[in-house]
């Protein structure tokens, strides 16, 4: 078994003003590699701290991968706390120096004489050319471990993480790739799909759960010798119809995939989600072939105007109820002239709600060549969860009259 470790490095991390996520990302590069996760640390800008979690990191893992502290300010320490931790000293690296001139000179430049800091490296490390950025990264090789260090600046880390340090980890270990099949589902709380999941046993298979709203992700962590076609069919099995794609893109692009493959469109009328069902859709690259277009219908005369609901249904009914629901779905798809049309009315709070009709109560409506379908919800969120959750749980309605498990 190979273990990594992450180290990422700044006091903008342990300050909570940056949000690290550079170490999320490694770990997925790193597991789909066959390597067994360790320990993350984020660490400030103190070199005593950096060169203490560097060298504990050495003595547990088989890789460790370190994140910033490369620049050319006196708060960026790496390479020096690196040398303390390693027995080791600083000396310019003249090649380092070359590079880092040479990235100045591309733009028409000259290097500031405060960037020749960033060529002071460990002595005996092995210069990674940064083509992308001024800050040289570096390898170091201690007992049994190898050391990578790139910088915090996420388009740089990756680059020079595909052009350097993926290739060297596969030459040195050439471990069998560790497979994970992501099933996105939506309508499923975290802990319902955890309790469905319950008593879920195959050789070789973890499971992993996240929560991203409006989604919950299903992770499957095979080993290679594991059989994902069981485990597959046995995770489906459990969640049911909630999966809405294995492996696939956002259900915005399910939708539009499904849409396309029938020929079809779709026009959504929007009353409490301010246009969030139409921004699921356009979100995805090519929608304008399927999504015809709609209308945010807050206004009770917009709702007239745009749908051709009947001001006297709505008096009579409200506008948060299934009539007017219904009305909105199957007015948008005759104006515009769509396959289908998505229509919801709902009170997403915190104010406007009663006895009869609380906060969270929302009607979903989706009229198509075969009818019109309702469903009535009552979230329990605050607004923005009850926004998202009812623009997703209307598109996967839709989703569901598609792909034929809406019964």
């Amino acid at each position: 078994m190979a273990r990594f470790d992450v180290v990422s490095q700044g006091e903008e991390l342990v300050s909570g003003s940056t949000v690290d996520t550079n170490a999320g990302w490694i770990a997925r590069e790193m597991r789909d590699r066959g390597f067994e996760p360790g320990r993350f640390t984020v660490v400030g800008d103190v070199r005593d701290h950096i060169r203490d979690v560097l060298s504990e990191a050495a003595g547990r893992a088989e890789v460790v991968i370190c994140t910033g502290g490369l620049g050319p300010t006196t708060d960026d320490l790496t390479a020096e706390a690196a040398a303390e931790a390693f027995r080791t000293t600083l000396a310019l690296d003249e090649v380092a120096l070359g590079q880092v001139e040479a990235r100045y000179a591309s733009r028409g430049r000259v290097m500031p004489p405060a960037n020749r800091k960033q060529a002071l490296l460990p002595v005996g490390c092995s210069v990674l050319e940064n083509r992308w950025g001024t800050a040289p990264a570096f390898r170091i090789e201690h007992e049994g471990c190898v050391l990578y260090f790139l910088p915090g600046v996420p388009s740089e880390m990756k680059a020079i993480w595909h052009h350097h340090v993926a290739p060297d980890l596969d030459a040195r270990f050439a471990l069998p790739p560790r497979r994970t099949i992501l099933l996105r589902c939506v309508g499923l709380p975290e802990s319902e799909a955890q309790g469905r999941m319950d008593g879920f046993a195959h050789p070789g298979v973890e499971v992993g759960y996240r929560a991203h709203l409006p989604e919950i992700h299903v992770k499957l962590h095979l080993a290679p010798d594991a059989d994902a076609e069981a485990a597959l069919a046995d995770a489906r099995a459990r969640l049911g119809r909630h999966v809405f794609t294995v492996d696939g893109g956002p259900l915005g692009q399910v939708v539009g995939e499904l849409l396309a493959a029938r020929s079809e469109t779709v026009a959504t009328a929007e009353s409490c989600t301010a246009g969030r069902i139409a921004a699921m859709i356009t979100a995805v690259p090519g929608s304008s072939g399927w999504y015809l277009g709609g209308g945010v219908v807050y206004a009770n005369a917009e709702k007239t105007r745009q749908c051709g609901v009947d001001p006297e249904l709505i008096e009579r009914e409200g506008a948060v109820s299934e009539p007017v629901a219904r009305a909105l779905a199957e007015g948008i798809r005759t104006r515009v002239g769509a396959s289908w049309g998505i229509g919801v009315t709902g009170i997403a709070g915190p104010g406007g709600g009663s006895a009869e009709k609380p906060v969270g109560t929302v009607h979903i409506a989706v009229a198509g060549p075969d009818g019109t379908h309702h469903r009535r919800l009552h979230l329990p969120f605050d607004r923005e969860r009850v926004m998202s959750m009812t623009a997703a749980l209307a598109l996967d309605q839709l989703r569901r009259q598609l792909d034929g498990t809406a019964n």
